[in-house]
């Protein structure tokens, strides 16, 4: 696998999925894959965020092509998932969404607050316009409805 550190000039491939979670998933079983998320992110470039809720796997991964797919190919076949549904997969010249985050937990009533920032602290606009993109997508489904 490849690492993109350094390589502002190739383009930041991302995907976006969600999947089910199967019975029983809990907070341990969550920081279990967060934290193996990263031991191994950093080595292979990738960063993103992972929003659980309802039962409800939403996740951003981002970083160089080949090791992205690669990642959301183990990810498929990853028993702790069922009903892996891929929502988008693109190549951009960009920065990335979330430089800082080998994976990051986010909680799903948090979700819109955490992508309203990024989108509000950004001057690129290729990165606004995704994060725009991911909040009216976010609003569309079930993670994006919460009650007060």
């Amino acid at each position: 696998m490849q690492n993109d550190e350094d390589q502002f000039s190739q383009s930041i491939h991302n995907i976006v999925y969600c999947s089910r979670a199967v019975p029983g998933m809990d907070r341990e079983a969550l920081e279990k894959i967060i934290t193996t998320a990263r031991y191994h992110n950093p080595r292979f470039g990738i960063t993103g965020l992972l929003v659980f809720g309802s039962g409800i796997f939403f996740q951003w991964l981002e970083g160089p092509r080949d090791n992205v797919t690669s990642l959301f190919k183990i990810i498929s076949s990853d028993p702790r998932h069922s009903h892996v549904v891929l929502l988008t997969q693109e190549d951009e010249f960009r920065e990335r969404l979330f430089p800082n985050w080998d994976m990051e937990l986010v909680e799903a009533v948090d979700i819109s607050a955490v992508l309203e920032d990024a989108m509000h602290e950004t001057t690129d606009p290729k990165k606004k316009n995704t994060l725009s993109n991911m909040l009216q997508e976010l609003n569309k489904s079930a993670l994006g409805k919460h009650d007060n």
